[in-house]
């Protein structure tokens, strides 16, 4: 194993229940994979949180984290009820729905999260992630579209983050499906998601420690 000057820190983000999903499954996938025990975790510290489903947590929470734990990756889920796959989420838009408030009933009086920007891209591992994701076999895509609800939301505020001096070297967020509740029902299965997930965690951990690795050597 390739050690690297400090343990990667990896924040690894979900959602709790919102209207209309009482059960969100990023929940126990988040405690899954901030419990899961493997020697490649072994020098890793994984952060674990659970966003409340409302703008304020995310502006109030989100930098408070980044501040306490200093993450060099933020690996974010968030649920999309309607898609049957695994998305991974390429970039987040300049747009807030104004129909739908947040779980608090916070109204949104503009469309927009800065006004006159452009959408914000992630980066190129996200490609990455898709691959490690996609060799576990379940059905994973990359998305262009986060929506314009919270996920969109904190992928925006996370990008932001990552462009500031001493934040996050990378951050990554996925969509994940309803998960089945038997055996029977064509849905991924909460084992799958989790299989899915420790392989986007690792992949999430290589990038971060080469980071690292670049820092030591003095690259910016």
């Amino acid at each position: 194993m390739v050690t690297t000057p400090h343990p990667p820190r990896i924040l690894i983000t979900g959602f709790g229940p919102f209207p209309g999903a009482p059960v969100n499954p990023t929940m126990e996938l988040v405690k899954t994979l901030t419990h899961l025990r493997r020697p490649a975790f072994a020098d890793v510290i994984r952060i674990a949180h659970i966003f409340d489903v409302t703008y304020a947590a995310v502006d109030r929470e989100l930098p408070d984290l980044i501040a306490r734990h200093r993450p060099h990756a933020l690996l974010m889920f968030g649920l999309a009820a309607r898609t049957p796959y695994l998305r991974i989420e390429t970039r987040a838009r300049n747009a807030v729905s104004m129909l739908w408030p947040d779980a608090d009933g916070t109204p949104i009086r503009r469309a927009s999260i800065v006004p006159g920007a452009d959408a914000r891209t992630f980066g190129p591992h996200t490609a990455r992630l898709l691959q490690a994701a996609r060799a576990t076999g379940i059905d994973v895509r990359a998305s262009r579209d986060a929506g314009r609800y919270l996920c969109n939301y904190l992928s925006w505020r996370a990008i932001e983050a990552t462009r500031r001096p001493h934040g996050p070297a990378l951050a990554a967020f996925v969509h994940v499906p309803l998960t089945a509740t038997d055996t029977a029902s064509p849905r991924i299965t909460a084992d799958e998601l989790a299989d899915a997930g420790e392989a986007m965690l690792l992949e999430t951990i290589r990038l971060a420690r080469m980071r690292l690795r670049e820092i030591g050597r003095g690259v910016r």
